[in-house]
């Protein structure tokens, strides 16, 4: 008899990942990133049990984009209330809040899920080259190869 195995939440071994940004792609990064957060990079992945790792980002100002995507992308918000729309360009972001620019890419890769939100609190992302994770001992990835 054939039996499925399905990953039990506190069975699930949590590695701690590095990533450094700088010269990536922001979403050819960010789907790599949230494919590490869902855990389909393991063999016992299963959909809904949270069985990725944790993923350093660093040098978040560093990423880039392909193509006149840096002049022509746009970010929006919205208030709901009458006037509330906010636009704000790619490069005022990159300036102002790169860290929430990766989040964002990464918060669209995944499904829109309660367990996605609980993924994505498994994502760190840092500005610059440090981070407070030195004593997890984060194991430094090239996303351009394969993970495992």
């Amino acid at each position: 008899m054939n039996t499925t195995y399905m990953a039990k939440k506190d069975q699930v071994a949590r590695n701690w990942y590095l990533v450094d940004a700088s010269g990536l792609v922001l979403g050819r990064m960010a789907s790599k990133i949230a494919s590490i957060l869902m855990g389909k990079h393991k063999r016992y992945y299963t959909p809904h049990v949270d069985t990725g790792d944790f993923v350093v980002v660093v040098n978040a100002e560093k990423v880039v984009l392909t193509g006149r995507k840096a002049q022509q992308k746009f970010y929006q918000r919205y208030s709901h209330y009458p006037g509330g729309q906010k636009c704000i360009s790619y490069g005022e972001m990159l300036r102002d809040k790169p860290e929430q620019l990766i989040e964002l890419a990464v918060r669209r890769m995944m499904p829109c899920t309660g367990l996605a939100r609980r993924m994505l609190k498994k994502l760190k992302v840092y500005r610059g080259p440090e981070h407070p994770h030195q004593a997890q001992r984060p194991v430094k990835i090239d996303l351009l190869a394969k993970v495992n």
